[in-house]
């Protein structure tokens, strides 16, 4: 199967001021969420992009767009409802210093499971759809692409660290113990026989090598030689 490029949003005006964006309108890129998402377009421009998927809130449509505009080859790009930001309810637009006081804050940290936000969704509700989708557009790229296609879901950080438990095979009571900061890339293949994580929360390190990466159909014994380097800097995208 293809390989998913799970980027996180650049930072934001509200990520800088503490605030629990969620879904409303009006929250982009700050200055230096700009330039994180420059640093992950520059990561994954030598590795060609069948598609790029986003959340549809401008953060991740800004990031988006800064991976299409890196790209040789510009992919397909489509919005996705099914990896949105978490709908957080009546916890919208507070300060996270004030949601830490409420009893929801605890249960939010020690038993994702049993979260419901007020007026919002659930975190278990937020990680089904999410998985769906990434999964549903795996399918549909490696049906128009190949197997050994490389495709990048731009999301929110809860919702990205929902879909890594799932591949991971973890709990969703147990999400909270995986990070994924601001551009970070996760990436992750859905073989025939399991998800294969192959790499989570990463922010530095060009992605060439992927090109190179086609899944293999079992896990190897002994972890295997890992990736070939490419055979020749000059077969890579200039700059």
């Amino acid at each position: 199967m293809p390989t998913v490029l799970l980027v996180r949003h650049g930072r934001t005006t509200a990520n800088e001021s503490g605030l629990l964006a969620g879904r409303a309108d009006g929250v982009a890129l700050d200055t230096v969420g700009r330039d994180q998402a420059a640093r992950a377009a520059e990561r994954m421009a030598a590795a060609p992009l069948a598609r790029v998927v986003s959340s549809p809130l401008e953060r991740c449509r800004q990031t988006a767009q800064a991976l299409i505009d890196r790209q040789t080859v510009t992919p397909e790009s489509v919005t996705e409802q099914g990896i949105n930001e978490c709908d957080y309810g009546q916890w919208q637009g507070r300060a996270l210093k004030d949601l830490a006081t409420e009893p929801l804050w605890s249960v939010v940290q020690t038993q994702p499971t049993a979260a419901v936000f007020p007026g919002g969704e659930s975190l278990a509700a937020m990680q089904s759809r999410a998985v769906e989708a990434v999964r549903r557009h795996d399918a549909e790229v490696a049906a128009r692409h190949g197997a050994d296609t490389v495709w990048a879901a731009v999301s929110h950080g809860d919702v990205i660290k929902s879909v890594l438990a799932d591949a991971l095979g973890m709990h969703l009571d147990l999400f909270q113990r995986i990070v994924v900061g601001p551009a970070s890339i996760s990436i992750v293949r859905y073989g025939p026989h399991r998800p294969e994580v192959v790499a989570v929360n990463t922010d530095a390190g060009d992605l060439s090598w992927l090109r190179a990466a086609a899944p293999v159909g079992d896990a190897p014994v002994g972890g295997g030689a890992g990736p070939a380097e490419p055979d020749d800097p000059s077969d890579l995208p200039s700059s």
